[in-house]
């Protein structure tokens, strides 16, 4: 009997990961109240939020959230690298852990 095993799992656009290989590193997509959305190498320190290799989402259109989650290098999704991005905690409405490539 063979043994099957399935890392990640595409559904209408969106990567799912096995437990074991969930994205780990420090990288994540913030939402910030207003609007705003970046991403970057997150660390929170002193109820600040600091992104380093930052990026902002910028637009997107004809594709959900979900869908600039799962393909940021898509045609329909506008990224613009932009200096390290300092945010107070209390701004932050959720944020999605990435791979540690996402948006560059």
């Amino acid at each position: 009997m063979s043994n099957t095993s399935i890392d990640t799992v595409t559904i209408n656009g969106v990567t799912y990961y096995a437990a074991a290989d969930k994205p780990s590193s420090a990288r994540a997509v913030v939402v910030v109240d207003r609007g705003w959305i970046f991403a970057g190498d997150m660390t929170r320190k002193d109820g600040r939020i600091y992104l380093s290799r930052a990026v902002w989402v910028f637009r997107w259109e004809s594709v959900g959230f979900d869908g600039v989650i799962a393909d940021p290098k898509q045609k329909a999704v506008t990224i613009k690298k932009i200096a390290d991005v300092e945010i107070p905690e209390g701004s932050e409405i959720f944020c999605v852990p990435v791979v540690d490539t996402w948006g560059l």
